[in-house]
């Protein structure tokens, strides 16, 4: 049994990434999966000048600490303006200031929703490149269209996106329990 950390990289207190995120991780089976909400862990905007005069703030080593007590992670994605967050992205570049391969050895899944049609497919694919450079690897990906016309009160209502979000869920498990974890 694999201990999977899930979160959103939306700071909003109405996240349809949230909402879909713990859709999904109630979804995994065979697992220890903590959902947390990181928004409780305020972060200044990264600065190169505020980290040289203040340093690393605890919240990032906070976060990266619960980070570091998870074999892999299930990752929500958001996105503002066909990019992620600037709140997930403060996020990582953060951590990255903290350690370099602050995902080394993990193992990711990747979901994204949005209104629209694209279910935030820009932010997600951005999320697949840079996430390998802080050593994740990155086993699966979803993005789930127009969210409010396909998911309603915890419930997927499209058929062939939920097989599609079971596909995901059953090749993240296979590779957990089959795969190198250090």
């Amino acid at each position: 049994m694999k201990k999977i950390l899930a979160f959103a990289g939306s700071n909003s207190s109405t996240s349809l990434n949230f909402q879909l995120l713990t859709h999904v991780a109630n979804r995994i089976q065979g697992h220890e999966v903590k959902v947390q909400d990181f928004n409780q862990y305020e972060l200044p905007i990264y600065s190169a000048d505020r980290e040289k005069d203040r340093g690393i703030p605890v919240s990032a080593k906070i976060i990266n600490k619960i980070i570091q007590e998870h074999d892999a992670l299930v990752i929500a994605v958001n996105e503002h303006n066909g990019n992620v967050s600037a709140y997930f992205k403060n996020i990582i570049d953060w951590l990255s200031r903290l350690d370099r391969n602050f995902l080394a050895n993990k193992k990711i899944l990747l979901i994204s929703t949005s209104p629209g049609k694209r279910g935030a497919a820009s932010a997600l694919e951005y999320t697949k490149g840079i996430l390998p450079r802080f050593g994740g690897e990155i086993i699966e990906s979803f993005s789930l269209p127009s969210f409010n016309d396909n998911f309603k009160d915890g419930k997927m209502l499209n058929e062939v996106l939920d097989m599609g979000i079971e596909d995901v869920l059953t090749t993240f498990s296979h590779q957990l329990e089959s795969g190198k974890i250090d």
